[in-house]
């Protein structure tokens, strides 16, 4: 019998995140029974120093702690390894080149997800849009990138704060940050943080969206050679 491939989640930033990826690749795996899904291994390791504290900051150093948990998971035997979290992207290179299995980049899977022509707004944590992760991955596919200003990022950050103390974010501010990347020519949206695909569905709000979760879900569920199911996750 050939030996199936196995997930290894390097989560922990934050656990909802990290829960959230988990239940996305259940719920996108075409399967009939339970021994049909993949086997999952979870390291959620809420130990690792915030990343936009030492990014922007000069706050504890993440990468030696998520280097740990890579190398667990490898040695716990997950064939590829997905990391729900898309700040903790800037330290990408080191950690891919830390294990001998495929490291999936969430960032790439958003960008290859961006339909052609479309104008793409970026939600995501101040370190994740200063260090201009996504602005280069996404131009690499062909899309210019359109960032909020500094005053309404300061209401992105509130956002993200109150999903991750599992409060629901205030509507009206969300709404403005909305409204201010529509001017600016966004005609989607990339939910670049892994709590903001959370913030959407209890706002209900239905814009046009990529929701890098559910692509970093999908492109783990290839690589395992399983099907994608077709339904709509937001």
């Amino acid at each position: 019998m050939d030996k199936e491939k196995t997930i290894g989640i390097l989560g922990g930033m934050g656990p909802a995140a990290t829960a959230d990826l988990f239940t996305k690749i259940v719920s996108l795996t075409k399967a009939d029974r339970d021994n049909e899904h993949i086997r999952i291994y979870v390291d959620n390791n809420t130990r690792i120093p915030d990343r936009t504290q030492a990014i922007l900051f000069g706050g504890e150093d993440p990468l030696p702690y998520m280097l740990e948990s890579a190398k667990k998971l490898e040695e716990m035997g997950a064939d590829c390894i997905v990391m729900p979290c898309n700040t903790a992207h800037y330290y990408y290179d080191q950690l891919a080149a830390s294990v001998s299995v495929p490291f999936l980049n969430l960032i790439e899977a958003a960008a290859q997800a961006l339909p052609k022509g479309s104008h793409p707004g970026l939600l995501a944590t101040s370190a994740t849009a200063r260090t201009g992760i996504y602005t280069e991955m996404v131009k690499r596919y062909g899309f210019d990138l359109i960032l909020p200003d500094d005053d309404y990022q300061l209401l992105y950050m509130a956002a993200i704060t109150d999903v991750k103390a599992g409060r629901v974010p205030d509507k009206g501010s969300f709404e403005l940050l909305l409204d201010h990347l529509r001017q600016k020519g966004a005609d989607i949206f990339i939910l670049g943080c892994t709590e903001i695909p959370l913030a959407f569905e209890w706002l209900d709000i239905q814009d046009p969206c990529i929701d890098a979760t559910v692509e970093l879900a999908k492109a783990a569920i290839h690589f395992c050679g399983k099907k994608v199911r077709e339904i709509r996750i937001h």
